[in-house]
């Protein structure tokens, strides 16, 4: 595997609570992921956090002094370059129905009351790393059948510019370029087996 590829399997976690215990038992909880875990005490700092850079996933917690939880999904959800970051709120009040509803509603993924069960958070955290690494593989092989159309279509356009500015004598010469599209378009097949 490329060291491209094994920095691209690397899925940094944000973790968002105002509490220093919170973030400490979050932190105990998802250390075993052997993933970037990544602190913000507020919403403030969730945000500066995520426009540095990429993560798989933000827990959240909703009671924050400041910009609470709500208001920073609904910032994070806003953002074309973090809208499909899958956010999972962490409340301590199970009593409101309505913080749930709300949740949902800002674009949450998920949503856990604590004290939350260690073995469900880090399943749950476990998925969203997941698809977050399938993701990036589906963009790698996007990105690099993008890049094998583009030379089909160069060498397309030279064949035609070739085409009206030779004759006859020259279709060893198109043969050559034609061939080699035929391979292009084989390993563009080979390519689509994952």
């Amino acid at each position: 595997m490329s060291a491209e590829a094994m920095t691209d399997n690397r899925a940094s976690i944000l973790l968002v609570d105002d509490m220093e215990d919170n973030l400490m038992a979050l932190e105990a909880v998802l250390g075993s992921l052997n993933e970037p875990l990544v602190r913000a005490r507020s919403g403030e700092e969730a945000m500066k956090a995520i426009l540095r850079q990429r993560f798989a996933v933000i827990l959240l917690d909703v009671r924050m002094p400041g910009m609470d939880g709500f208001e920073t999904a609904s910032n994070i959800k806003r953002l074309d370059q973090t809208k499909d970051v899958p956010i999972i709120f962490l409340t301590g009040t199970d009593n409101d129905a309505g913080f749930a509803f709300r949740g949902y509603a800002t674009g949450a993924a998920d949503y856990l009351t604590k004290p939350f069960d260690p073995w469900v958070l880090r399943a749950k955290v476990t998925v969203f790393l997941e698809l977050h690494r399938k993701n990036r593989q589906l963009e790698r092989i996007l990105a690099r059948e993008q890049r094998q159309f583009d030379e089909l279509a160069a060498r397309l356009s030279a064949i035609e510019t070739h085409m009206a500015a030779s004759s006859l004598k020259d279709v060893l010469e198109l043969r050559r370029h034609v061939t080699h599209m035929e391979e292009l378009v084989q390993e563009m097949r080979r390519g689509r087996v994952v």
